[in-house]
């Protein structure tokens, strides 16, 4: 059993709990100040000096909740940020109670949902002007875990919780205005509400301690992935039996990520059980616990991912934001489910270790919860109740998992996408179970998350880039090039190293500006997805002057050299005189078709159209056919320059000898193709005989 620091502490032993842990509360009595009433609100505008007297006495209270005394000695000090317009976590212990009921059987499970009684509850009614709840925000939990809410569009989480919160629809609703989310209803289809059968009525007996927790997960999984539908499931009771066909329930209804933030002692039944959480292809999360080390079941099942629990606080780092595993965060080694083969790191346990992954728990760096069923309104929340949804959200905006897959492995496979925690401790027993340190530990398992990479399949691979090609431009004018990038997690934060002038817009990917330096440069152009993985592109990025040197850009432009190279054709292409045509001048030239069968026949170079330069292609064509039509054109040559169409010829312009061609190439720069192609039908010959081709540029 954890040892927690002899100050003030009372010791509530759960019945019933066969391999069961002490429930143990501690609360430092601190000396405090205060001389307003601890407020759950406060306008931004109160003066740091509002009011404020010392005080050397601290306030007992005691807390009665479902049969469960909770007594500690506290400040009266306004936590709340009342003096300074916003709310200000801190490491100091505050009072808690337990919200669902100590079990009074066996295999009956409670949740592990704690929530600050020395905030008052506040109607959104009662809000003023320029206030805002206390506990942190979605926004502060996507700053601290570096988290897009721009993703998990079509996906759905499920709750399961025992017993029904009559309000969780319109304190859902209250949740998501107050913070600017997107509206999620049962009218529109994004938010379900139903029985462990999955029927939307009859609902469980309404409890107002499980309806705080099913507040805070229904608010969690809102925070973290605001696109996500969500289906609260509550079973009939907090048996094992029911909440276990709950979580089948879930999964059947559709859900690839479920979270559960309750559970019991560990029992030798509980493998067989395991079958509740084996479902391949939905990822699971289960709270750890908030009573320290002890294994607690189903966290320690080897189909899930078990969620410890952090003490976060804002810091000057780079990251912003500091993690301590939490004093009360649950830890241990599984008695019976055997260790799962992707759970490879050092955990000195022989079974299945608790936890895998972290994220805020600690009540003194608590989120803010709407709960009017059971609470006064905005409230303060903490437990591992408040990580295992944030990290079934986190699951569900890293994407689908593979349908074969159990995602708890995840983790385990980037663990260097995740940020280690490593101070703090959870008990006595020292490193890795009770003790924060580099790499895995019991209190925070690998760490919490940085962005989504850690909660993707091991094969999942960063983007692509699309590569646009050698890119002209010429100083002083205006660029505007859209990179695009495919695979990976969206959306894409984009970062390039360009010529001096130019730059990249971090959300679109277009590159605009006007350069300033003449020059040639390699541009490398990368695109990070959600989950941290980057793909690059790197090109080609001449900058001119603006004068242009004229000269003629085709190599071996009269097939002179008896070969197609620099050209690319097709075979018996490239013919001397005498093979049965005669070239413009010179010895060679390229001859299309002419079979009398169906067939095609392509010439083709690549060159670099300066920028500023005007282009202007030119060839001589000789064509001759045994087709006798007027009218109809059986056999064509086209004419094209990056990919555009510039000219078509064909049999109806049959003539003697050859006829200069001359196309402006008007606004064509960089990097184009030059390509011929004759396409012949399946009878009577069209030769198309080209020959002394260039492209001048001026």
């Amino acid at each position: 059993m954890r040892t927690d620091p002899p100050i003030t502490t009372r010791t509530v032993q759960a019945p019933g709990r066969p391999h069961g842990r002490h429930l143990t509360y501690a609360f430092a009595a601190v000396a405090a100040v205060a001389a307003t009433a601890l407020a759950m609100l406060a306008p931004a505008a109160t003066a740091a000096t509002t009011a404020m007297a010392a005080t050397s006495a601290t306030a007992a209270t005691t807390s009665t909740h479902h049969g469960t005394t909770i007594s500690a000695a506290h400040s009266t000090s306004p936590q709340a940020g009342s003096a300074t317009g916003h709310w200000i976590p801190s490491l100091t212990p505050h009072p808690t109670v337990r919200d669902c009921a100590i079990p009074t059987s066996p295999r009956e499970m409670a949740c592990d949902a704690l929530r600050r009684t020395d905030i008052k509850g506040v109607l959104e009614s009662a809000l003023t002007p320029n206030v805002t709840p206390s506990g942190y925000s979605p926004a502060s939990l996507d700053s601290a875990y570096k988290l897009s809410a721009a993703g998990g569009t079509g996906q759905t989480v499920a709750i399961v919780d025992a017993m029904n919160d009559p309000n969780a629809a319109a304190d859902l609703a209250t949740y998501r205005s107050q913070w600017g989310l997107p509206a999620c209803t049962v009218a529109s289809g994004c938010f379900r509400q139903v029985n462990e059968t999955g029927a939307t009525s009859p609902l469980p007996a309404n409890d107002t301690g499980w309806a705080g927790e099913e507040s805070l997960d229904i608010d969690m999984v809102s925070a973290i992935c605001p696109s996500c539908h969500i289906i609260l499931v509550e079973a009939s009771s907090a048996s094992n039996t029911d909440l276990y066909a709950a979580e089948n329930e879930a999964v059947a209804l559709g859900a690839k990520f479920v979270s559960n933030s309750w559970g019991g002692g560990e029992y030798s039944g509980q493998i067989i059980d395991d079958s509740a959480f084996n479902h391949p292809g939905v990822a699971i999360t289960v709270s750890a616990g908030d009573d320290g080390t002890g294994a607690q079941y189903p966290a320690t099942s080897r189909y899930v991912t078990a969620v410890g629990g952090t003490s976060l606080l804002p810091a000057s780092n780079s990251r912003g934001w500091s993690e301590t595993a939490w004093s009360d965060s649950g830890s241990g080694c599984s008695a019976f489910d055997a260790k799962p083969t992707w759970q490879t790191v050092a955990t000195s346990c022989t079974r299945r270790a608790e936890a895998d992954v972290s994220a805020d728990a600690d009540p003194s760096t608590g989120v803010a919860v709407y709960q009017t069923f059971g609470a006064g309104g905005w409230v303060v929340y903490g437990g591992t109740s408040v990580a295992a949804p944030i990290i079934a959200g986190v699951y569900a905006l890293a994407g689908t998992p593979g349908a074969s897959d159990y995602p708890a492995s995840y983790p385990y496979a980037h663990a260097a996408s995740l940020f280690d925690v490593t101070s703090g401790t959870n008990g006595t027993c020292g490193a890795p179970i009770c003790t924060a340190g580099t790499g895995w530990d019991g209190p925070t398992g690998l760490g919490t998350p940085d962005g989504t990479g850690a909660f993707v399949p091991a094969t999942v691979s960063g983007p692509t880039v699309a590569n646009p090609g050698t890119q002209s431009t010429v100083v002083g004018h205006a660029v505007s090039l859209a990179m695009s990038a495919t695979g990976g997690t969206p959306p894409y934060t984009w970062t390039a190293t360009l010529p001096a002038g130019l730059s990249i817009n971090a959300s679109t990917g277009v590159i605009s500006g006007s350069p300033t330096t003449a020059g040639t440069s390699t541009a490398t152009v990368s695109a990070k997805d959600s989950a941290g993985r980057i793909g690059t592109a790197s090109f080609t990025w001449n900058v001119t002057s603006g004068a242009c040197t004229a000269s003629q850009l085709l190599g071996n432009p009269g097939f002179e050299t008896g070969s197609a190279a620099p050209w690319t054709s097709t075979a018996g292409v490239i013919n001397p005189n005498g093979a049965g045509e005669t070239s413009h001048s010179g010895t060679y030239y390229a001859w299309l078709d002419g079979y009398g069968t169906t067939h095609t026949d392509t010439v083709s170079q690549t060159v670099t159209i300066p920028a500023g330069c005007t282009a202007t292609l030119s060839f001589w064509l000789h064509i001759d056919t045994a087709e006798t039509t007027t009218t109809t054109q059986f056999d064509k040559l086209t004419v094209s320059v990056g990919g555009v169409t510039k000219a078509t010829f064909s049999n109806l312009n049959a003539g003697a000898g050859y006829t200069l061609h001359t196309i402006a190439l008007t606004g064509v720069t960089g990097s184009v193709s030059l390509l011929f192609t004759g396409t012949e039908d399946s009878s009577l010959q069209t030769s198309f005989v080209i020959d002394d081709t260039a492209i001048n540029v001026s």
